[in-house]
């Protein structure tokens, strides 16, 4: 399986065909090779227009929404983001190629060290995992210029709005 032509075809069909503009974001979705991201039995359909089973009952979110939430973001480079649900940590490394730092949180276990693993992998050193429910935040480390919730919620917790800097956006 040809991965690259895979890749240029989701970037150019997905994306570009939807609306993407940000020619950094595009170059990201260009650069990261999704199929890593995705569990061996299942990477026939790593850059396939809909979601795809990382376990735990958790998905990567098709290309589409991920790369609509990442330009929403507006990112130039200089940013501190928070991601609540790094998930297979995907959009994590979407992220760090477009922010100076990166904080993700994961309430699942196994799904954060299979995620960790890949991104150190790959030579990732802007990010930061954390295992926690996402709902707190990352206190710590706020305040964050961007913040983006890549799971389900059915509200906007208040601590994230609270760990938001003055001026920032959440997703």
């Amino acid at each position: 399986m040809d991965y690259e032509i895979l890749r240029k075809r989701m970037v150019e069909e997905q994306l570009i065909a939807r609306g993407i503009k940000n020619s950094r974001t595009l170059n990201s979705f260009y650069k990261i090779e999704r199929h890593k991201f995705i569990p061996e039995n299942l990477r026939n359909s790593a850059y396939a227009d809909f979601p795809v089973p990382i376990g735990e009952g958790q998905t990567i979110s098709q290309p589409y929404i991920v790369a609509l939430m990442t330009e929403c973001l507006d990112l130039t480079g200089q940013e501190k983001v928070l991601e609540i649900g790094t998930g297979s940590g995907y959009q994590t490394a979407i992220l760090a190629e477009l922010a100076k730092e990166i904080y993700s949180i994961e309430r699942f276990e196994v799904l954060a060290k299979r995620a960790q693993d890949i991104l150190s992998e790959l030579d990732y050193t802007n990010i930061k995992i954390k295992v926690q429910d996402g709902t707190l935040g990352w206190q710590e480390a706020a305040p964050f210029d961007r913040i983006i919730i890549t799971a389900a919620s059915p509200k906007i917790p208040l601590p994230l709005i609270d760990q938001l800097a003055d001026n920032g956006k959440l997703i």
